[in-house]
């Protein structure tokens, strides 16, 4: 028999392979994060008829927008968590732990029995499933582009980044064509019955296969020159409070607008596009068309940061922001599908841009030793603040004020803030990961 001859790749295809199961692990991680997550808020009508009282219709859309808010409460304590383990023991192991607790958790809502089952305890483990996947959201958006960016070549780190943070935005498009699917699919009483937690409960295995695909990737460079050259920071936290202080109040500005746009396109625009006389299918269509067309937005603000620097397009999209707001939502409430879709068309697109440079910006604004923990606790802080109320506040202004554009006066009054941040930030395209420069 004749011998075999067993040959190993060489060492630039295996750092190539390498690299995709990165990008994969990370596009995967981000999908699954935010598909779980998003798939909450347009489950949101069905949620508030069964997992609270019978009452004022109204008030059960507020409640569930509530409790849709608590899973941000957790936000600031999983970004310290995680955060710090990111910098301790490394970005690859918080990924694979994430991903895990995130799965878990959204399975547990599609479990649960309603508050005709077992009473007030529905609403209370409804809060509970909301936490832990607030604490696991904490930990992967910031954590997954570090990754990425300490992995990627240096002059395309937005074009890969940008790739890879786009699917938080596929997530939404992904989790409306489910919830159509199966809301159309299936007679009402069914999918009323039974049918609304199959979205949920898919959310199991998509988690597990981005769980299989972390635990098989390398560490990121940036962290093992850390490891062992400088040496690993004791107090991660302290250490990018005290050295890094602008640069965490301007990642909470830009995470601040970032959250609010994201949210409320994603958590709250079809709640609003329904109260504001659309039909709810054409909300989740013409919703899900826009987050599509932000999805692709991404990989433009991406590569234009990385050919003229990421301060430029963050600084443009923010200005934009100011200008098209209010002319976009004047769009979206015109009760027309195609106005729907326009104004929710220059939303997502404007947002998509900003966001591509922006998941690369703000990693870079922190050096390889704080970078987890100074990002993730500014990121997540910002996200709890604006972008967990969004959903709510929205539907509160519209409440009180019966004002159609009150939630776009929000939005600006917000961009102004982040114009603010953005104005003064240091052009970061091109420097070190190790050392943030």
């Amino acid at each position: 028999m004749a011998d075999i001859e067993v040959t190993h790749p060489a060492p630039a295809a295996d750092k190539a392979l390498s690299f995709k199961r990165v990008l994969s692990s990370a596009a995967i991680g981000q999908f699954v994060e935010w598909y779980d997550f998003v798939i909450y808020a347009y489950s949101a009508a069905t949620i508030a008829k069964l997992f609270f009282p019978a009452g004022d219709p109204a008030i059960a859309i507020l409640a569930t927008f509530a409790i849709y808010s608590v899973g941000f409460l957790a936000r600031p304590v999983g970004g310290y968590i995680f955060g710090t383990l990111g910098d301790k023991i490394g970005r690859r192991r918080v990924l694979s732990l994430v991903i895990l607790l995130m799965g878990s958790a959204t399975v547990g809502i599609g479990l649960l029995p309603t508050y005709a089952q077992i009473g007030i305890l529905a609403p209370i483990l409804l809060i509970v499933c909301r936490l832990l996947q607030g604490l696991s959201a904490a930990g992967e958006t910031v954590s997954s582009n570090s990754f990425v960016a300490e992995h990627a070549p240096p002059r395309h780190r937005g074009r890969f980044v940008s790739f890879t943070f786009s699917f938080s935005t596929a997530a939404p498009v992904a989790a409306a064509i489910v919830v159509l699917a199966f809301s159309n699919g299936m007679p009402a009483e069914d999918y009323q019955s039974w049918g609304w937690r199959i979205p949920f409960i898919l959310g199991g295995p998509l988690a597990l296969i981005g769980l299989y695909i972390r635990r098989i990737v390398d560490e990121s460079p940036a962290f093992e020159q850390v490891v062992a050259t400088a040496g690993i920071s004791t107090s991660p936290l302290r250490e990018a409070a005290t050295l890094q202080t602008a640069a965490m109040v301007r990642a909470f500005a830009l995470a601040a607008f970032s959250s609010l746009g994201f949210y409320s396109l994603s958590g709250y625009f079809v709640t609003y596009l329904v109260e504001t006389g659309l039909d709810r299918q054409d909300a989740l269509l013409s919703n899900g068309l826009a987050m599509f067309i932000a999805f692709v937005s991404f990989w433009g603000g991406g590569e234009l940061s990385d050919r003229y620097g990421r301060k430029p397009v963050v600084l443009s999209t923010i200005v934009l922001s100011l200008i098209l707001t209010i002319p976009a939502f004047m769009l979206a409430s015109s009760a027309s599908f195609g106005m729907a879709l326009l104004g929710q068309t220059l939303l997502g697109m404007n947002y998509g841009f900003f966001w591509g440079a922006f998941g690369i910006a703000v990693v870079e604004m922190f050096p390889a030793r704080t970078r987890v923990t100074g990002a993730t606790m500014s990121f997540n802080i910002g996200y709890t603040l604006f972008g967990g109320t969004a959903p709510f506040i929205g539907t509160w202004l519209l409440l009180k004020t019966a004002d159609n554009l009150s939630p776009a006066y929000y939005i600006v009054a917000v961009s102004a803030l982040a114009l603010f941040a953005a104005v003064t930030m240091r052009e970061t395209a091109g420097g070190s990961m190790a050392d943030g420069k």
